[in-house]
């Protein structure tokens, strides 16, 4: 553990200041791994950064008003480093979201749908299991027993793009990957020691084991 704090400390690694809630927990998990972390809405710093984080909880209609209010909407699309959306920020990663019937960062093809949860309540809230439909550097480590937190009642189509699925009333993309963008639905800065798995394996990334994906 010593050994990779030391190599997380080398990382400088920016979260996109979108406007919406749910910054601050992602910051602690990620300075809890050593990281080197900010809070930004400045083009030239989410540039720079060795990795980038677009977090949010809230709507997709605010998140993109507040992303082209801060005039980040070319600058998200063309990143190059390994780029995570967590929960709401995975969807904004799609081309289109039903929630606010708005255009989406199109970084990742995709559509977020109202989840077809057959009677089971919503918000899915709670520890669900995750369903592996490809290997990925991301997903090193994760097994069909862990279990990580979700909180949400749109959710994205599966599709060529889905890494992982989970049901909850229905099969549903859980983690998705285009390239150097990646997206987890649930929430890996509440999911424990499987979250902090899958934070390590993102930090961990190099540009060279996603570029062909």
């Amino acid at each position: 553990m010593t050994d990779i704090l030391a190599n997380n400390a080398q990382t400088s690694l920016v979260i996109v200041d979108t406007g919406c809630a749910n910054i601050t927990s992602v910051s602690c998990a990620i300075e809890r791994l050593g990281c080197r972390v900010q809070i930004s809405s400045d083009a030239a710093t989410i540039q720079s950064a060795d990795k980038v984080i677009i977090p949010g909880v809230g709507t997709a209609a605010q998140a993109m008003s507040n992303i082209q209010a801060k005039k980040l909407l070319s600058v998200l699309q063309n990143l190059t480093q390994p780029t995570l959306g967590i929960c709401l920020g995975m969807q904004l990663m799609t081309d289109y979201s039903a929630e606010g019937e708005v255009a989406c960062l199109g970084l990742i093809p995709g559509q977020v749908l109202p989840l077809q949860a057959q009677g089971l309540r919503l918000p899915h809230m709670g520890w669900n299991t995750l369903t592996k439909t490809i290997e990925h550097p991301l997903l090193q480590g994760l097994t069909a027993e862990d279990y990580v937190y979700f909180v949400h009642s749109f959710a994205v189509a599966p599709s060529e793009f889905m890494l992982a699925s989970c049901d909850y009333g229905s099969r549903f993309a859980a983690i998705i990957g285009k390239g150097n963008y990646l997206g987890m639905q649930f929430h890996p800065e509440r999911s424990s020691a499987v979250g902090r798995k899958l934070l390590q394996n993102f930090i961990a990334l190099r540009a060279s084991d996603v570029a062909a994906r």
